[in-house]
């Protein structure tokens, strides 16, 4: 089964000025996430605006992704849907195409029953790509129990698991429950104390501001250095909070504009963050040195 262990940023989408989404610049980030060296990167996620994107593009971004990493690291696309149709029809258009494995978020809306959770998460793995689960209740109201991740972890395509619910103590119920699924962080400032539990990486946000620092801040605690991942951890924790002032991408890409990256572009019903916002974004990535 595929092994994931480290960072893996979960990519923004940049957009050119008329909305249209920006493949050079996407190149650019990708090239410089694998520079700095990231384990792998997640495209059309959360991060990367997948409700606004059109199924052309979602499904264009992941290909472009794929062809700019090369085979230099991983790739964990997001083909999730509140409709099982849906995310079966998006992991099948990206079977062959070279990605390593499907992010698959927990159906939003619609809150599903733990049997539909299983029956939905199922139907996915069963087409033979590994998935990682999506636990994020933040966003889709809906936590995957223990008991359904339990039974989804015997099956053989599910091989890991992204905990976005804020809770250090899930991943030590899931490492109890299932020894063999492996637990990445959805929240940079959990990544050092889940992974003090046992988690092994993170999918990450603030990887995209900061992937070298982030990359080696985990592969210290993966070493075991917990004491100098802590430096780390405490010197970009201002920046893990303040990535988050805002709605999921906004502070990011509003970041990587500043940073000379990406046009400040979102697509409605996101939109740029107010002055007070803007301004506490910009004082955080003064304070670290990267504008």
């Amino acid at each position: 089964m595929l092994k994931l262990k480290g960072v893996f940023s979960a990519l923004v989408t940049p957009f050119n000025e008329d909305g249209s989404v920006d493949y050079g610049a996407l190149r650019s980030l990708i090239q410089w996430q694998i520079a700095e060296g990231v384990a792998g990167v997640s495209p059309v996620g959360t991060t990367g605006e997948s409700p606004t994107l059109s199924p052309a593009d979602h499904l264009k971004v992941i290909e472009a992704t794929v062809e700019a990493v090369g085979g230099k690291a991983k790739v964990i696309a997001g083909t999730g849907a509140n409709s099982t149709e849906e995310a079966i029809h998006l992991t099948r258009e990206i079977l062959g195409i070279g990605v390593d494995a499907t992010l698959q978020v927990t159906p939003y809306y619609n809150k599903p029953n733990a049997e539909g959770l299983y029956c939905h998460f199922a139907a996915v793995a069963d087409l033979g790509v590994p998935v990682v689960l999506y636990n994020v209740p933040g966003r889709s109201a809906k936590e995957i129990p223990l008991s359904v991740v339990e039974r989804l972890a015997a099956h053989p395509n599910v091989c890991a698991i992204k905990e976005a619910a804020g809770s250090v103590d899930r991943v030590s119920a899931i490492r109890q429950r299932c020894p063999g699924l492996t637990v990445l962080s959805g929240d940079d400032g959990l990544t050092l104390p889940m992974m003090a539990v046992g988690a092994e990486g993170v999918i990450s946000v603030c990887s995209n501001v900061i992937p070298r620092e982030m990359n080696e801040m985990v592969k210290l605690a993966l070493d075991g250095d917990f004491v100098g991942a802590r430096k780390l951890h405490e010197r970009y924790y201002p920046l893990f909070c303040d990535m988050f002032c805002d709605t999921n991408p906004i502070p990011v890409k509003a970041a990587l504009a500043r940073m000379g990256k990406i046009h400040p572009v979102y697509r409605l019903p996101l939109c740029g963050p107010d002055a007070a916002n803007q301004a506490r974004i910009d004082a955080c990535l003064k304070s670290l040195g990267l504008i």
